[in-house]
């Protein structure tokens, strides 16, 4: 019901924009994992709920008229790898982020982001852009779902190690999660 719901409000929007005559910039939030499935973890830290608090903070701190920012998931839910994709290719955004944490399962030293992008050079031009908003932050082709399936630029964007303390205590932190939902809300303004 309630994917129904953003479904419908996604569809309502997309055709009052169409008689405005103002394009909004569309972006869809995926924070990834959900529901059973924690993702990475490090004793009561999960994955799922780090991301989920980012995205949701990028959705409430965007003021800007012009764009519209959509989540894939709102709540403690795991809709499929074919949901999430299925949705962005309705709504057809203008860019496709999915959040994500790494862990590193030898290395607790490891820390810092990783971006991967669809193969393609849009794809590769966007990754190396928001690749900037992040220190030492890597970024390479790698065929996931949610990048091989979308047919919008997608980028998923492993924001650090649950493995690596500093990582963790920044982005599980209100001030860690904050800054880097306004480090994405930032990037995707200005693309």
């Amino acid at each position: 019901m309630r994917k129904l719901f953003t479904l419908t409000i996604a569809a309502v929007l997309l055709v009052s924009m169409s008689f405005s005559g103002i394009s909004k910039k569309i972006i869809v939030i995926d924070a990834g994992h959900g529901g059973t499935d924690n993702g990475a973890t490090h004793n009561d830290l999960q994955e799922k709920d780090i991301v989920l608090n980012i995205a949701k903070k990028i959705k409430e701190l965007n003021k800007d008229e012009n764009i519209e920012i959509l989540l894939t998931r709102d709540g403690d839910s795991y809709p499929s790898l074919s949901d999430r994709s299925g949705y962005a290719n309705k709504v057809k955004p203008d860019l496709l982020i999915s959040l994500h944490m790494n862990k590193a399962l030898k290395n607790t030293d490891k820390k810092g982001a990783e971006i991967y992008y669809q193969d393609n050079e849009n794809s590769k031009n966007i990754a190396s852009q928001l690749a900037t908003s992040f220190d030492n932050c890597l970024t390479k082709h790698l065929n996931l779902h949610i990048l091989r399936e979308s047919t919008s630029p997608a980028l998923l964007l492993e924001l650090g190690f649950m493995s690596n303390e500093d990582d963790r205590n920044y982005y599980s932190s209100e001030k860690g999660q904050t800054e880097t939902a306004e480090k994405i809300l930032k990037f995707v303004s200005q693309k």
